[in-house]
């Protein structure tokens, strides 16, 4: 068979070096990079297998647990991905309830953590509209006025615009803040 001159510029599958392959089919720059990746396949394949087995080993434990009310700690670790001590403190502080059978045979009711983990729903923000600042010159306070208005000094005066993120517009030397903002903060003090 003839030798062939090709040089496909190739990115190698395993290292991610780029090579020259001198086929259309290769795809690994070398002999050690093409067995590293055979090893990976098959041991991920090996786990597939595994897993697969393992669950038609306890399908029918695992529907049993599911369907049962009151399930042991050890399950409860499996089935909602906490550790025994968790499930120990959230029934010492009465997040969920456990009975204690025997030694080492305390219960918890499946519904309890169930409720504890399903879903919360957070309240749409996005429909609060924030006012847009009228910087227009009956609407504005200077620093100076607002100081003087309110008894405050110039600095706590400052502080406070910049703690409640308060926007300010400066025209010249003068730093405007909008009259409706700086009542509804200093109102309350």
């Amino acid at each position: 068979m003839g030798f062939s001159k090709l040089k496909i510029p190739r990115v190698c599958e395993q290292c991610s070096k780029p090579f020259e392959a001198k086929t259309v089919t290769t795809r690994f720059c070398s002999v050690s990079c093409a067995n590293k990746s055979g090893k990976e396949r098959k041991k991920k394949e090996k786990e597939q297998v595994e897993k697969e087995t393992l669950l038609k080993k306890y399908a029918n434990k695992i529907a049993e647990v599911q369907s049962r009310e009151f399930i042991s700690v050890a399950e409860a670790t499996i089935m909602f991905g906490i550790s025994k001590d968790t499930v120990h403190r959230y029934i010492k502080r009465g997040i969920i309830n456990g009975v204690n059978v025997g030694a080492r045979l305390t219960r918890v009711k499946r519904s309890d953590l169930e409720d504890l983990f399903s879903a919360v729903e957070i309240p749409d923000k996005s429909k609060e509209v924030p006012e847009k600042p009228n910087f227009e010159v009956g609407n504005c306070y200077t620093i100076s006025e607002i100081s003087a208005k309110f008894h405050a000094d110039p600095g706590t005066v400052n502080s406070v615009i910049r703690r409640n993120k308060i926007p300010t517009k400066k025209v010249g030397s003068f730093v405007y803040a909008p009259k409706n903002l700086i009542d509804k903060i200093f109102d309350g003090k």
